[in-house]
């Protein structure tokens, strides 16, 4: 028997009987979180000028590299090199990997005389880009003390840059009842600093600091220098450099800029930051080897820490890393630091009308102590 009685289709195209339904939440899906900024921390300090600036130093060096071969490689003893200053008489040098081991007994202005097969090694040839290492220098007992030598300590900076967002909110808009929002202006300051942290974490990895004018003008906005425009010492590219070739991401890859690294500095590379194309091509270093008990329901396909023979790194996975590029990063040597006063606040703005208007507004730059201590792959495969 068919229904005779009044429904809700009866009560007109537009429902004006009917109270509206609608949920009491504001759902949003844009991309905000910072992991990078999160992995990073708090900073140890604040920065106390738009140009920030940190001191760093280093020892003594031990290599350098022959200029040129000699007439007779195996027997010369007279060695042309780059840095001859580095070398002091009474020093144990080896070439590469060479078995033979030469002891210094002078030194001039771009050449240092050498005893070559000293203790019985033997004379193996040497050759212009060699690299000849010091192992150690022996002093003669009762010896007057030698000159002294230092390195000096290199000043390095950035500039702080400031991130802001202005909201203004109407009387009207501020004193109606809303729909899953209990203050419209606190719900836009939320969205304001979500904005903000988004854009910190990218200007963190990419931003550059304009070609002239760099601290800033009228015209010209002031802007921090990122990390991967200042990674210049270890930068790798398939192919190039004696780097391993193929576009794909691998191990060997990986390895080799983890250890590439190792030599170049003391420093323990812990974070390894990529996009998500990258961090699915790390999970899969392991898949062939992964084993799953029967009883267990799941299956788990990633890898959140890597674990090599240069340390134990910590895969973190950021949507504002290039897709053909993996950071290598020491963050006992990285911070990013607001301008003292100046971090993420809100600002009332003078009313001159029917709103109320202010600004979330912070001011940050980034700290990268010793450069050679991180590293960047680029130009890999993102398809």
């Amino acid at each position: 028997m068919p229904f005779t009685g009044k429904a809700t289709y009866s009560a007109g195209a537009s429902l004006p009987e009917i109270a509206e339904d609608v949920s009491d939440l504001v759902g949003i899906i844009s991309p905000f979180e910072t992991p990078l900024l999160d992995a990073l921390g708090d900073p140890q300090n604040e920065a106390r000028s738009t140009h920030h600036e940190w001191l760093e130093d280093e020892l003594l060096p031990n290599t350098d590299t022959l200029t040129a071969t000699p007439s007779n490689p195996e027997t010369d003893t007279e060695l042309e090199v780059a840095h001859a200053g580095r070398f002091r008489v009474g020093d144990q040098v080896r070439c590469g990997d060479a078995e033979e081991l030469m002891l210094v007994t002078d030194v001039g202005e771009d050449t240092i005389t050498v005893e070559r097969g000293y203790g019985g090694t033997t004379p193996e040839a040497v050759a212009s880009g060699d690299v000849l290492t010091i192992l150690g220098n022996a002093s003669l007992e009762g010896q007057d003390a030698d000159a002294a030598r230092f390195t000096v300590r290199a000043r390095r900076g950035n500039w702080t840059q400031i991130f802001s967002k202005t909201l203004v909110v109407s009387g009207s808009e501020l004193a109606v009842r809303h729909l899953g929002v209990a203050d419209e202006l606190d719900f836009q300051k939320t969205k304001a600093l979500r904005e903000i942290l988004r854009d910190l974490e990218n200007t963190v990895i990419n931003s550059t600091a304009p070609a002239s004018d760099e601290e800033g003008s009228a015209t010209v906005r002031r802007t921090m220098n990122g990390i991967v425009p200042q990674i210049v010492t270890n930068r790798f590219v398939p192919g190039a450099g004696g780097f391993p070739s193929g576009a794909d991401l691998d191990e060997e890859k990986l390895n080799t800029a983890l250890r590439l690294i190792w030599e170049e500095s003391s420093s323990q590379v812990d974070l390894v930051v990529v996009n998500g194309y990258q961090k699915r091509i790390i999970s899969q270093f392991g898949a062939d080897s992964r084993a799953y008990a029967a009883e267990d329901p799941r299956f788990t396909s990633q890898v959140a820490v890597y674990e090599s023979d240069f340390g134990v790194q910590r895969v973190i996975l950021s949507r504002w890393v290039p897709r053909d590029a993996v950071l290598l990063l020491d963050s006992s040597r990285l911070q990013v630091l607001p301008l003292a006063g100046r971090s993420l606040q809100y600002r009332p703005l003078a009313v001159t009308g029917d709103f109320t208007k202010g600004q979330v507004l912070g001011e940050y730059t980034l700290e990268l102590r010793n450069e050679a201590a991180h590293g960047v792959i680029r130009g890999l495969a993102t398809a």
